[in-house]
């Protein structure tokens, strides 16, 4: 039977993964880009700039509460979400460090890609 090794994984590397993962669908990108331009919550509009079902929508809107990138309150059939901001920059500072790290160790060794 095959084990799981992700806890053999440093956190901040689990956490970048488990980031990619919950922005990994073009619709959950979507879903934050419009939450994210209407600069506070959004209440039920989600669905309307989306080419998706409410329950498709529904389902990407619970793995980015579940990620910790947006937050919710539910008022009845009423959801309002807004991005979490202090997570969302987290993770964007956890890229740019990862890529700014990766970036500098090749242009030091020179290294020529295959």
């Amino acid at each position: 039977m095959a084990q799981n090794k992700k806890e053999e994984f440093k956190k901040t590397e689990i956490e970048l993964a488990d980031f990619a993962k919950a922005i990994s669908h073009p619709a959950r990108v979507a879903i934050l880009k419009a939450i994210a331009a209407k600069d506070m919550c959004i209440c039920g509009e989600i669905v309307e700039v989306l080419p998706l079902a409410q329950s498709t929508v529904s389902q990407h809107l619970k793995e980015l509460v579940n990620a910790g990138l947006i937050q919710g309150s539910i008022d009845g059939t009423k959801s309002c979400y807004c991005i979490n901001w202090k997570i969302f920059d987290k993770f964007a500072s956890g890229f740019n460090s990862f890529f700014n790290k990766a970036k500098t160790k090749a242009e030091s060794s020179k290294a020529k890609c295959c």
